[in-house]
């Protein structure tokens, strides 16, 4: 059986060591599937309009609430690996 926290971290170290940023919205993804993974949901208030990348991470993470840590390391591993 598989250890998913080996992979988790092995999809993670891909991510850092890529010659190339990701897209935005992959970058988003990962932002994400990762605090969703480590954190839980996101919790807070929403940030203001005119703080854009902040509110863009808050709504990228606020998508996948409810999501299990689990699934969010499965989903970031295999977002990972599609790089």
């Amino acid at each position: 059986m598989r250890d998913l926290n080996s992979e988790f971290k092995k999809a993670q170290e891909k991510v850092n060591g890529l010659s190339e940023r990701p897209d935005n919205a992959t970058s988003l993804g990962l932002y994400a599937l990762f605090k969703q993974a480590t954190q839980g949901d996101v919790s807070g208030e929403r940030p203001g309009m005119l703080d854009l990348i902040r509110r863009a991470k808050y709504d990228a993470w606020a998508g996948v609430i409810g999501m299990s840590a689990d699934d969010a390391m499965r989903a970031y591993i295999e977002l990972a690996e599609s790089l």
